[in-house]
């Protein structure tokens, strides 16, 4: 029931928000999401009744009142997301039939397909302790606009984001920061994954992303 109960919110922010593009109405549905349920308890997997993860619930439960103003938003184009296609290593030819041209070609792709200006964070710790982003964000909420960041995430992971706060004069304005995501030494080899987010806030505003933290190798 998720597929149509988003589509209709996406229309309405739509409605709302006529320049907006798919990116942009994805995004405020995603970082204006809650995971903290009515009796400020976290969110449940209805399967089995333990708490859920982002693995689970993705973002969280939409909120639409919160999404018409999200503050800020991450942006991409159609172009952003053939390059993110490109960086997976799907053959030409799939490609071409998931983005319906006939005449692209993968001369851009991402080194890395996290760094596609998405409202989520994925970070695989493999054979690196360190992951680097960086994201856009626009602003669209007032003209002058300060963001100052939180982070929550497991003690076995230091997140550094620079900078610490941004700082809008106009709406429309992209600010860009970046994170870098170190494992620290000595990690658990039983630990396969981890959750945390990044919040930018800003009186009643705040625009968060969940981050999903995985290793596939014991750090040392």
């Amino acid at each position: 029931m998720s597929c149509p109960h988003i589509s209709g919110l996406a229309a309405l922010l739509k409605a709302a928000h006529p320049n907006w593009s798919p990116s942009a109405i994805k995004s405020a549905l995603m970082t204006t999401a809650y995971v903290i349920d009515n009796t400020q308890s976290p969110l449940r997997d209805a399967a089995g009744g333990a708490f859920s993860t982002p693995w689970v619930h993705g973002s969280g439960h939409v909120d639409p009142q919160k999404a018409l103003s999200p503050g800020l938003v991450y942006d991409a184009s159609a172009d952003d997301y053939v390059a993110f296609l490109c960086s997976l290593d799907y053959s030409l030819e799939h490609i071409k039939a998931i983005v319906k041209r006939p005449e692209m070609n993968c001369s851009r792709k991402f080194s890395d397909p996290g760094q596609l200006n998405y409202p989520s964070f994925s970070v695989l710790f493999g054979d690196k302790r360190v992951v680097r982003y960086t994201r856009e964000v626009t602003n669209v909420g007032p003209a002058a606009s300060i963001y100052n960041v939180t982070v929550t995430g497991p003690s076995t992971v230091a997140v550094n984001i620079k900078p610490k706060r941004l700082v809008f004069t106009k709406v429309g304005q992209k600010q860009r920061y970046t994170v870098t995501f170190l494992s620290k030494k000595g990690t658990s080899p039983t630990t396969r994954s981890g959750f945390g987010s990044i919040t930018w806030s800003k009186a009643q505003i705040q625009v968060r992303s969940p981050v999903a933290y995985s290793w596939t190798q014991l750090m040392s």
